[in-house]
């Protein structure tokens, strides 16, 4: 099987086409599963497979499980994450009608001024926090970001550029420091590649994956600073979960904010204990119930205000956990990495260069580089031991070929969540203002920092 013609290949060239088309992506997620698990020889639907054991005895059924099977089967692989995105939409929606996230935006605003480079810059800053230090992910995205989208559009700052600082500040973090989701990342590459025949600790996954912190660092510099080169209009609509006439109101810590804000602190430390978004989220909605930062007559509002902000999110993430398991059941990642070997003819430089490629199709498809990390380790580590990659080397082409794609997929959350809250007021592109400019704003240096990177590790 050549590579151009191999299922994961043609699948993610289909999503990817139809996602740009502006086709729905949770239908753009179905058909491309469908075209890599029909390419991959899997049935559509469930079919039974009669077949004989010896001469003479009775013919055996086994049922053979179709795409569409294998698909829905896999959508459990990302349940808990669905259900805390909607609980955190939940808690997003009950915090901005208390005010704190408004109060908070203010207070960052007036910090600010009317520098474009100072806010984006600083929201990229204090966006990291949700993933090492209060780790509560994409959550504090729709909840700090609305709030600000007033100030954005007198600066007429790009949104682009917005969103690519939210995507960074989510996914550098845990590449580099271990801690929070860090520590978890982290932990996955270390247990994988020591599953699959070395014998690594978390100290050598920190050593190597500052290199891409560093590579997205750069990125989000350069691309960041292009799109704040120019206006961009945009007009002052309604947002979601606000008031109308919220921005004009003076708001200040009654007791719903206050309630809000002790909600926020029990989310974080939830969170670290328990490294559970779904109780973590949950907790600190509960919090603010009973404190009283959320009415119980209002509580159905709040939570189809949640459902309504982040039940897409949410229904995108289930269905890409199941487009991942059928992309996995077509064996055809094992073939796209043996045709692509054959191609290295034993160049480190061109081997590493096809392994973080072979990365970015697995990561645009299944959109979580913690999900890929399992799935490439198997390969990569006995593949860059063949090679004669160093230990270090293979720790880095592991983390970073997972973390490739997972900025600018279209299921990624990474992504989704910048859109989420960029979008607040109808006016960002998911595709088009989310997922492109981050892929080119990472994945390109992502490539070039991996490549160099193994060269400089052996």
């Amino acid at each position: 099987m050549s590579i151009i013609t191999n299922p994961v290949v043609v699948s993610v060239i289909v999503l990817s086409a139809l996602c740009l088309l502006k086709f729905n992506i949770l239908l753009a997620l179905i058909v491309a599963a469908i075209v890599g698990g029909l390419l991959g020889g899997m049935p559509l639907a469930a079919v039974k497979d009669s077949f004989t054991w010896l001469p003479g005895t009775v013919a055996q059924s086994e049922e053979i499980p179709g795409v569409v099977d294998v698909l829905i089967d896999g959508m459990g692989g990302n349940s808990a994450t669905a259900l805390a995105y909607i609980l955190l939409g939940v808690f997003a929606v009950g915090l901005a009608r208390s005010g704190l996230g408004t109060i908070l935006s203010r207070k960052l605003s007036g910090t600010l001024g009317k520098s474009k480079a100072a806010m984006v810059f600083t929201i990229a800053a204090v966006g990291c926090l949700s993933q090492n230090l209060i780790p509560i992910h994409i959550a504090y995205m729709p909840i700090l970001i609305p709030p600000l989208l007033g100030l954005m559009n007198q600066m007429k700052l790009d949104r682009r550029a917005m969103a690519i600082a939210l995507t960074f500040s989510v996914k550098a973090p845990y590449i580099v420091i271990p801690a929070g989701f860090g520590l978890i990342f982290q932990g996955i590459i270390r247990d994988q590649v020591n599953a699959n025949g070395l014998n690594v600790t978390i100290g050598d996954v920190t050593s190597v994956n500052w290199i891409g912190g560093l590579s997205m660092l750069i990125g989000l510099i350069i691309m960041a600073t292009y799109f704040m080169s120019k206006p961009r209009e945009y007009e002052d609509l309604p947002i979601i979960g606000q008031e109308e006439g919220a921005d004009e109101k003076e708001v200040t810590m009654n007791k719903q904010a206050w309630a809000a804000l002790i909600g926020a602190i029990v989310t974080a430390f939830t969170s670290i204990a328990t490294e559970s978004l779904p109780l973590s989220a949950l907790f600190g909605v509960l919090t603010m119930l009973i404190l009283g930062g959320i009415k119980f007559s209002e509580l159905d509002d709040v939570v189809n205000g949640g459902i309504g902000m982040m039940g897409f999110i949410a229904f995108v993430m289930l269905v890409a956990a199941g487009y991942g398991a059928v992309l996995s059941a077509t064996g055809a990642v094992e073939s796209l990495v043996k045709a692509s070997a054959a191609a290295m003819h034993g160049n480190k430089a061109v081997a590493a260069f096809v392994m973080l490629l072979i990365g970015l199709l697995i990561t645009m498809g299944i959109g979580s580089s913690f999900s890929t990390i399992p799935i490439i380790a198997t390969i990569f580590v006995p593949l860059g031991l063949e090679l004669g990659f160093s230990p270090k080397s293979i720790i880095l082409l592991v983390a970073l070929a997972g973390a490739l794609g997972d900025a600018g997929s279209p299921a990624s959350d990474s992504t989704l969540g910048p859109t989420s809250a960029l979008n607040a007021d109808g006016q960002h592109d998911h595709i088009w203002d989310s997922c492109v400019p981050s892929f080119i704003a990472f994945n390109i240096p992502l490539i070039i920092g991996g490549v160099i990177g193994t060269m400089i590790l052996g």
